[in-house]
C-alpha cells in the first residue's frame, strides 16, 4: 500500500520533470535506495512518487552537480539538516584541496613534458647528486622494520611488516645496491631498476608468511632519473615551483580516498591505515609503478617511509628540504620532527640533491 492515495502521487515521468532529474537517474537511485518510489505497481512495476519527496530529489540532483559520490549522498540524505550541512561543507573543502593537488600535479607533468622536450633538441647538462640516508626505530615500536639507502646513483627506501618485516626491508634495498656499480649509460633505466626489484620480490615468501616490504627507489643515470614504487612509502620533488609528491599510495585508505568515499583528513585514523594494496610479498602481485624524470641542478629529491608522512605535515617537510645545507642536515632534521611528534613508527629518509658536474 502507498502511504499517500493515488491521487496525490506523481508518475515517474512527472516526478522526473519536477525534480529536473531523468526517468533513468530516478530508477538508478531506486536501485541504490537512494530515492525509493513511494509506491509500485504490483502489476506493471511502474514507479510513483509523493510530492513530499521532490525536497529529496533536488537535493541529490544538487549534490551530483557539486560531484558528490551516490554512496556519500546517500548519508548526506540521512542526516538532519544540520549535520547535512556540515557534511556537504566538509565534503566541498576536500574538494578544493583535491583541485589544488591535482592543479600542483598538473603544473608538475607540464614541466616534466617540457624537459622532456627540451632534452629530445639540447644537450643534457652534466649533474651530480650528493646524498645522505638516515633510518630511527622510532620511539614506540620494538622493532626497526625500515632501512634507508643514498649513494652517487641510488636512492631507496623500504618499509618491512610483519614477523620478519625487518630482513624484509633489508633484502628490497640490498636487490638494488648493485645498480651502483652497473654501467648506466645507456641503460633502460626502469627495466633495470624493475628487474633488480623483481628479484626482491621472488625472494619474499621465504621470508615469512604475513611479511613483506613496501620499496621506493630513484636511480639516475645522467640527469634522467627512474622511479620504482610499490607500497605507501613516498618520493617527492623539490622544484622551484614547490614540493611535489611524484609516488601514489597503494593503500587502502588511499583507494577510499580516490572514490570520493574517505577524506584525505581522515585517512590517519582509519581502521586499515596500515593494509597495503600491492607491496613486496608472496601474496601480492608484482606491479611496481615506474616513471622516468628529468632531473635539473639544483633540485632535492626525498623518498620516505610512512613514520614521516604520517606524523609531519608536507609544510614542515618543505620548509625543511628548502633550508638544509645539504642532505645530510635534511634526513636529520626529518627525523627530529618525527621523533618530536612522537615517532609511532619506525622512519627512514632518503634525500638527494641534484648539481652541475
Amino acid at each position: 500500500m502507498a502511504p499517500y492515495g493515488d491521487d496525490t502521487l506523481l508518475t515517474i515521468g512527472a516526478f522526473a520533470r519536477a525534480a529536473r532529474l531523468s526517468p533513468k537517474a530516478l530508477r538508478l537511485y531506486d536501485e541504490l535506495g537512494l530515492l525509493p518510489p513511494a509506491h509500485v505497481d504490483p502489476h506493471s512495476g511502474y514507479r510513483h512518487y509523493a510530492p513530499a519527496q521532490l525536497e529529496r530529489a533536488r537535493l541529490v540532483a544538487w549534490l551530483r552537480r557539486l560531484g558528490m559520490p551516490l554512496a556519500r549522498i546517500r548519508e548526506v540524505c540521512e542526516l538532519a539538516p544540520d549535520a547535512a550541512a556540515v557534511a556537504v561543507a566538509a565534503y566541498w573543502a576536500q574538494v578544493e584541496a583535491d583541485t589544488a593537488a591535482r592543479r600542483d600535479l598538473a603544473a608538475f607533468l607540464v614541466d616534466q613534458l617540457e624537459r622532456k622536450n627540451t632534452a629530445m633538441t639540447t644537450p643534457h647538462i652534466p649533474l651530480t647528486m650528493r646524498s645522505a640516508a638516515l633510518a630511527d626505530q622510532g620511539l614506540v615500536r620494538p622493532l626497526h622494520q625500515d632501512a634507508a639507502h643514498a649513494g652517487p646513483r641510488l636512492l631507496a627506501v623500504a618499509d618491512g611488516y610483519g614477523p620478519l618485516g625487518g630482513p624484509a626491508a633489508t633484502a628490497a634495498i640490498e636487490a638494488l645496491k648493485g645498480l651502483e656499480e652497473q654501467d648506466l649509460t645507456s641503460a633502460d633505466l626502469p627495466a633495470l631498476l624493475e628487474e633488480a626489484a623483481r628479484r626482491a620480490h621472488r625472494a619474499a615468501p621465504a621470508l615469512g608468511e604475513a611479511t613483506g616490504s613496501t620499496l621506493t627507489a630513484l636511480l639516475r643515470s645522467g640527469a634522467q632519473l627512474a622511479l620504482l614504487h610499490i607500497g605507501d612509502s613516498r618520493a617527492y620533488v623539490l622544484r622551484d615551483s614547490g614540493l611535489f609528491q611524484i609516488s601514489h599510495d597503494h593503500s587502502v585508505v588511499q583507494s577510499l580516498i580516490d572514490e570520493g568515499r574517505l577524506a584525505p583528513e581522515e585517512a590517519a585514523s582509519h581502521p586499515q591505515r596500515a593494509q597495503l594494496l600491492r607491496s613486496l610479498d608472496g601474496a601480492t602481485e608484482f606491479a611496481p609503478d615506474l616513471h622516468l624524470l628529468e632531473a635539473r641542478p639544483g633540485e632535492r629529491y626525498l623518498l620516505c617511509t610512512d613514520g614521516l608522512t604520517g606524523v609531519v605535515p608536507a609544510e614542515a617537510i618543505q620548509r625543511v628540504l628548502t633550508s638544509a645545507d645539504d642532505p645530510d642536515q635534511a634526513v636529520r632534521e626529518l627525523i627530529r620532527l618525527a621523533c618530536e611528534a612522537g615517532a609511532p613508527d619506525n622512519v627512514a629518509c632518503a634525500v638527494g640533491e641534484t648539481a652541475e658536474g
